[in-house]
């Protein structure tokens, strides 16, 4: 994955926002009611969260290397960066508002967090950044279309480090829609909403992923 990968996930993390804030506004809005170290407990959360980004991200960057190292390395190479490229199309889709592009993926992530999601119960409801950080460590799992498909750019990051900077950055985009719910937000997601914001946005990932789709029907000998 080329650096402009950086960019693209923090961008789709960004511009997902309201998506986000669908998945776990529910969650950001607790975490503001009746808490006097309210914004402690928001950082907490989210660092929470982004930190299994990270470590998903390292999982998937780990596998994708590990996969380069068997027979036949170069067919599994091109696979991988077809799939990531795929999904770039998928999120730059997405952000432009054909918002059932990443259905698909939820549904891969619904075993894991069925085992997950009884143990967030424990740190409900959250007073103490004690409880909002690993109640964000677990969050962080939930079944998500923009988190999986994020991950499809990890896994031809190369190395684990690098695949966990992958996710890193898209969750540092997430963040401000996120840290800012229920004081910010309304501004931030009248800004994010903006056709033209969204549309822009939409086409610049858009434009990486086929970007690369053409690189790589180059690279086949296809063009």
């Amino acid at each position: 994955m080329p650096d402009s990968g950086f960019l693209a996930l923090f961008l789709v993390g960004l511009l997902g926002g309201t998506h986000c804030v669908g998945m776990c506004g529910g969650i950001v809005g607790a975490l503001s009611m009746g808490a006097p170290a309210r914004w402690s407990m928001h950082f907490a959360y989210n660092a929470g969260r982004i930190a299994s980004y990270a470590t998903a991200g390292a999982i998937a960057g780990a596998l994708g290397a590990a996969s380069l190292g068997l027979e036949g390395q170069v067919p599994v190479r091109l696979i991988l960066y077809f799939v990531a490229n795929l999904m770039l199309v998928a999120l730059g889709l997405y952000l432009v508002g054909v918002t059932r592009a990443l259905a698909f993926t939820e549904r891969a992530g619904q075993a894991l967090w069925r085992h997950l999601q009884p143990l967030t119960r424990r740190f409900l409801p959250a007073r103490t950044v004690a409880q909002a950080l690993p109640l964000g460590l677990l969050w962080g799992w939930l079944p998500c279309g923009l988190v999986y498909s994020a991950l499809a750019s990890a896994l031809t990051a190369g190395s684990a480090g690098r695949g966990a900077l992958l996710m890193l950055a898209f969750g540092l985009g997430t963040l401000p829609n996120l840290l800012l719910a229920g004081i910010l937000l309304a501004r931030l997601n009248e800004f994010v909403r903006r056709p033209a914001v969204r549309l822009l946005s939409g086409l610049l990932v858009l434009g990486f992923g086929l970007y690369g789709l053409l690189g790589l029907m180059r690279l086949l000998g296809w063009m």
